[in-house]
């Protein structure tokens, strides 16, 4: 057997250029079937170096060179797991990033993000550095001791936040653990973060590697067919209902299946609402297409949710925010039929199950359903309901002249008016993930690119680094609130290092507005939301604090325009998107702002409120609760 002799990081740097994943294989010239599309499956690795990696795998990543693995340099060791995410969806999962740390507070660093990177079923490959396995000298500096187990390190945390967990505490160890790693990245049921702890000093330990680790590999993505019998069931229950409604998930952008929902569409006139993952699987001005469903959906999808008989949901996990915590579907007799290729949410809601590839499953759907379409009169209804929100956006966009400071509405109007079809949107939290669900006109299959599945403030920069990196020929935009921005600006530095041209809008408003609107409904009167100094009363009601984050982004070397009216700003979104280097524009918001939105009995969100309080706005909140909570049921 042949061998070569390499440390456990240049071994694992490696194996990782070998890997690579295949989807489909396209028609060739001539009818012909051609080759799959082959993409790497970990394109590059981020890292920050510190005692636990800088000797292991960086190492082996100077040792390696770019052309065998790129590295990217961050600043935070979350911000590299969000923007290796961002990349991983751009890419429809097909690829993917590594990141490495060092051990203590750089591994443990890493918990959010791959939390983020699991909810989403995004895949990323964490490479954190852990104490000695031999234990020469114990503990080490930033070891956690813990006295009923010597073989728990603070990597541990990692285990509940990924979909795979190995320690590598031997060299040949590497072997099967690189495998079942590569493994778990590729499978689009199981697919998340995948941790592989390696301590300092098997990281930089000899062995003798049979040559074969090292063989290009190639992990087939498979697109899974629905069982017959399953399909069946699905198709009657369709062609039985009189009101059916499609939800759009993640899955649809995942498996590439947009086409395939939107010829279900046309042939069934089945109206499609969408989850935050899922928006954009219809371009807004398809007829079918009506909007974000939910608690931040609008009132076209969330009046024929309430009505429906029959939900199918393709590809979504049906969070609490879509199902308006389990008050939507208000229909006596309600049914659900659920395509996904994971079981486990196929399943949901009593649903008849319909395990496949979101492409493979509605392609067979569209073909069973042959002949079959809604009522005319649901078409005319949902037709004009459509046509009357989307004046009401209209509405919402438009500023009354370009004098006027601009509502976060009108800023979205503003940059509405500016993007093209390629442009890609990014955002993750505050107040900004419902409007942009309410009123954002997805015009391709990959603009809207909303994390909100953990909705992580800090996520939007370091994303959307990982989105231009995906797709370096579209331009990207993270909108970012002034709470989103203080959590985590330092990926501006990548950005400017790299001369990774991206766009941040970021919006001041003083302090954390979606929060504040919810404590507001919830009895909690704003308090600990607004960004001011403390009043007489100990209250942080005073003036707004004199932080210039403009100036601060600036500092961080990027190019910045401040806009203060609505003529300012369209004139610096649009010399932001021309201009090649990484450019922020800044805009404070009016405060005043009204966004349309669905009937409040139909787009409730449980956030318990105090069963007992002296305060009014406490009491009255309780008994808001109380009577939305009677609204709940569960689907069996």
């Amino acid at each position: 057997m042949t061998t070569r002799r390499l440390t456990v990081a240049q071994a694992l740097v490696t194996f990782l250029a070998h890997q690579y994943t295949e989807r489909d294989a396209p028609a060739a010239p001539g009818g012909q079937d051609g080759a799959p599309t082959r993409h790497r499956l970990i394109s590059a690795c981020w890292g920050i170096f510190g005692h636990g990696n800088v000797a292991g795998v960086g190492q082996a990543l100077l040792e390696a060179g770019p052309e065998t693995m790129p590295y990217l340099q961050g600043r935070n060791e979350q911000a590299m797991v969000h923007a290796a995410v961002g990349y991983a969806r751009q890419r429809d999962r097909l690829s993917a990033h590594a990141v490495t740390t060092s051990i203590g507070p750089g591994a443990t660093n890493l918990v959010t993000g791959a939390a983020l990177a699991t909810v989403n079923r995004l895949p990323v490959l964490l490479l954190p550095g852990d104490i000695f396995a031999t234990r020469p000298a114990d503990p080490v500096l930033q070891q956690l001791e813990v006295p009923y187990a010597g073989d728990v390190s603070v990597n541990d945390a990692l285990r509940p936040v990924s979909r795979h967990f190995d320690r590598v505490t031997r060299p040949e160890a590497l072997i099967p653990a690189a495998l079942q790693a590569m493994r778990v990245l590729a499978d689009p049921v199981e697919t998340g973060a995948v941790t592989l702890a390696l301590p300092q000093d098997v990281q930089a330990e000899a062995y003798d590697w049979p040559e074969e680790f090292f063989a290009d590999r190639v992990w087939w993505v498979p697109r899974p067919a629905p069982d017959v019998a399953a399909l069946a069931d699905a198709v009657r229950a369709v062609r039985a209902a009189e009101r059916p409604l499609i939800i759009a998930g993640g899955g649809v952008h995942h498996s590439e299946a947009e086409d395939a929902l939107r010829a279900l569409a046309d042939a069934t006139g089945i109206p499609v609402a969408s989850t935050q993952a899922g928006k954009g699987s219809l371009r807004h001005d398809h007829p079918a297409d009506v909007g974000g469903i939910g608690h931040t959906g609008t009132a076209t999808a969330d009046v024929l949710a309430a009505r429906a008989d029959l939900v199918l949901g393709v590809g979504t996990r049906y969070t609490d925010f879509t199902t308006a915590s389990a008050t939507l579907f208000a229909a006596p007799g309600v049914r659900f039929v659920n395509l996904n290729i994971a079981s486990f949410d196929a399943h949901k809601l009593a649903a008849t199950p319909l395990v496949a590839d979101a492409r493979t499953g509605l392609e067979a759907l569209t073909e069973a359903l042959a002949g079959h379409r809604v009522p005319p009169a649901y078409e005319a209804e949902y037709g004009a309901a459509k046509a009357r929100w989307e004046s009401l956006v209209d509405a919402a966009y438009a500023a009354p002249d370009d004098s006027v400071r601009p509502s976060q509405t009108q800023v979205l109007g503003a940059l509405d008016a500016t993007v093209g079809d390629q442009d890609v949107i990014v955002n993750a939290a505050g107040s900004l993930p419902g409007d942009l669900h309410k009123l954002w006109r997805a015009r391709s299959r990959r603009q809207y690119h909303l994390e909100y599945g953990y909705s992580c403030m800090g996520y939007e920069i370091p994303a959307a680094i990982g989105v231009r990196l995906a797709a370096p020929d579209r331009p990207v935009w993270a909108l970012v609130g002034d709470g989103t921005y203080l959590m985590m600006p330092t990926e501006i530095v990548t950005a400017v290092q790299e001369g990774i041209n991206i766009n941040i809008v970021l919006v001041q408003n003083h302090g954390y507005a979606s929060i504040g609107g919810l404590s507001e409904q919830t009895g909690g009167e704003r308090f600990g939301t607004a960004y001011r100094y403390r009043a007489a009363d100990a209250s942080y009601t005073g003036d707004p604090l004199p932080v210039d984050l403009a100036a601060n982004a600036a500092s961080l070397g990027m190019h910045v325009i401040r806009a203060a009216t609505v003529g300012d700003l369209r004139a610096a979104l649009a010399a932001a998107r021309a201009d090649e280097r990484p450019t922020c524009v800044y805009v404070e918001t009016a405060t005043a702002d009204t966004v349309p939105g669905a009937p409040a009995a139909q787009a409730w969100w449980d956030v318990p409120v105090a069963e007992i309080a002296t305060r009014p706005a406490a009491v009255e909140a309780r008994k808001d609760y109380d009577r939305h909570a009677t609204a709940r049921r569960r689907h069996l």
